[in-house]
């Protein structure tokens, strides 16, 4: 099959190439009833890897149960399991059980798959290699052995991979979703079974219980691994789907939540005493309906420059606002030289650290510059390390948010945190840092995020902090989900999120009506749901960083959200010495 210089702009070309691909997985699968989407975009970058994964579809629909496999799936997510790294495992889980059984019937396929695991570690070798990232290094061993038979690893990805391997001998779908669920709770969650429950659990989530997480929107936009994309999509012809369908639509058709007009009043209402909206209504309906799911599916986000800069009219919140940061002035000029020094020192701090950084850097890999003297190796040891492989890192590496609680319980600290947020601000800017600084608030069903500056924004953007105000309550977990897709969306490839707040989420001033979780997000449950946010992003390779900024009655909800990435600023002449310990931390540990 050839590729063509035009072939993503004609859509006869892109017809022909999805009739190819369905006819190899229904010849491999032998079910020529099998209705799937394949990932046709991803053939720009590889045809192997995408014809490679139509085969391994097909042949896990005809050895296993694709159905019980995807609703396990589905009810870990609904457990709380990182979405990513969770069908990650699968993914590689899934080859495993497959290969040996669809090669022993379809010698071609071999080949098909080396090539494909060849072009899958020149893609994303760099970031499978990233430190701390067990399943990384695990699935670049498992391509590795998928090329050549052999891999290099130490010993703990070793026996990882042996377990991996022992899944040819697979006879039933239960065993593979076992392994699956074992990598994950071993990898990437082990405090997963204690805080959320065992498989035995996950498995007897309920039908009832789906139905409420609203699931099937949930995969349609977030699955992100092509193969078990349609897995778990495929899980839509059960039973629990139709039953799902059925009775989205008697609800709709029996009970009307709010008119438009409602809706209208709330948003006049919002945009009056928070400002306008820097985003268009297209660009903010399809982030809620990506982000606003879960217990947060009945919110919505909005994100404003504030009401100073968007200001409708003036207004009793517009005039408090203004004092507000005449007050937030007042007391930075009062704070100017202990401010000026904690921007030096943290400045400094981070720009000493990414110095040290520019240096040329070198490790020993499979591939690269070769090594003479390590040459008498082959043959006589299995480490086939024996090439050389230089590498430049840049201070452009790195990107921050920063998001600071906003919520009326920080009322009386307001001049406190607004410092504190230009201190790092400033600070982030003097070492040439792109950052980001947001704050939040809830007020009704929106999550209300108020921009300060943007990341490559100049210096005078950092005192914007001074505008800062706190009102309402705060939905924690909505607004770390909300930071960290901009955040992934940067180009650099160390992302940190800082997060100020006072450790207590809170959101109970409405009763979102028919909502997916009706409880009041307050208390155990919002800690919870805030504690889990923070694990996924970790998981998807964001360092996050929890500055206390509360009373001490609270500092145990700050740990169990933070875990050991907390800090608690006692006195701000210390607030540089504390935040600059952490992120030079992150920065000596990406060297």
């Amino acid at each position: 099959m050839e590729e063509r210089p035009d072939a993503y702009a004609d859509e006869e070309y892109r017809y022909e190439l999805e009739n190819r691909m369905k006819n190899l997985l229904w010849t491999v699968s032998g079910d020529y009833g099998l209705d799937v989407s394949l990932d046709l975009d991803s053939f720009r970058q590889s045809k192997y890897i995408s014809l490679y994964d139509a085969v391994k579809q097909g042949a896990f629909a005809r050895f296993f149960s694709k159905d019980a496999f995807g609703l396990y799936l589905v009810k870990k997510i609904y457990m709380g399991a990182d979405e990513p790294s969770l069908l990650g495992l699968a993914q590689m889980c899934v080859d495993q059980a497959v290969a040996d059984k669809v090669t022993a019937e379809r010698k071609g396929v071999a080949t098909l798959r080396r090539k494909a695991f060849e072009d899958l570690l020149e893609r994303d070798f760099d970031r499978l290699a990233r430190r701390n990232n067990p399943v990384g290094r695990m699935k670049i061993a498992m391509l590795q052995h998928g090329i050549d038979g052999r891999y290099t690893a130490e010993r703990r990805v070793r026996e990882q991979v042996e377990e991996l391997l022992a899944l040819r001998n697979a006879s039933d779908t239960m065993e593979v979703i076992r392994q699956v669920d074992a990598f994950y709770n071993r990898l990437v969650d082990p405090d997963f079974e204690r805080e959320h429950g065992t498989l035995e659990q996950v498995l007897s989530v309920s039908a009832e219980d789906l139905k409420k997480f609203n699931w099937q929107d949930f995969l349609d936009e977030n699955a992100t691994e092509a193969s078990l994309e349609e897995m778990m999509r495929q899980t839509g012809n059960s039973s629990l789907a139709e039953e799902q369908r059925e009775e989205e639509k008697e609800r709709r058709a029996g009970k009307i939540l709010v008119t438009k007009e409602d809706i209208q009043k709330m948003y006049s209402y919002i945009e009056l005493h928070f400002g306008t909206s820097y985003m268009d209504e297209l660009s903010q309906e399809r982030l809620n309906r990506r982000l606003c799911r879960g217990i947060h599916a009945d919110c919505k986000l909005y994100f404003t420059d504030g009401i100073l800069k968007g200001c409708v009219r003036e207004n009793n919140t517009y005039v408090l606002a203004r004092r507000t940061s005449e007050m937030n002035e007042r007391f930075f000029r009062q704070n100017r030289r202990v401010a000026r020094n904690n921007i030096h020192a943290l400045g400094d701090i981070l720009k000493r650290s990414l110095q040290a950084r520019n240096e040329d850097d070198a490790l020993l890999a499979t591939y690269g510059t070769i090594l003479p003297a390590r040459l008498w190796k082959v043959g006589r040891t299995e480490d086939a390390r024996l090439f050389e492989r230089k590498f430049k890192k840049h201070n452009s590496d790195f990107v921050v948010d920063v998001l600071i609680d906003a919520s009326g319980s920080q009322r009386s600290r307001q001049h406190l945190i607004a410092l504190q947020g230009y201190i790092l601000s400033a600070a982030l800017t003097r070492a040439g840092i792109p950052h980001r600084v947001l704050s939040f608030c809830s007020f009704w069903d929106y999550t209300v995020m108020r921009r300060f500056r943007e990341y490559d924004e100049p210096a005078e953007a950092d005192l914007r902090l001074m505008e800062f105000t706190s009102s309402s309550n705060n939905r924690d977990g909505l607004a770390l989900r909300a930071a960290a897709d901009g955040l992934l969306a940067r180009p650099e490839e160390n992302k940190v999120l800082i997060v100020l707040s006072d450790g207590r989420p809170n959101d109970l001033v409405v009763k979102r009506p028919n909502a997916a979780n009706p409880a009041l997000y307050t208390g155990e449950y919002a800690v919870k749901d805030t504690a889990s946010e923070v694990r996924k992003l970790r998981a998807l390779g964001i360092s996050v960083l929890g500055v206390f900024a509360g009373e001490e009655q609270d500092l145990t909800a700050e740990r169990r959200i933070f875990g050991k990435d907390f800090a608690y600023i006692r006195e701000i002449s210390t607030f540089a010495h504390v935040v600059g310990r952490y992120l030079r931390k992150q920065v000596d540990e990406r060297d």
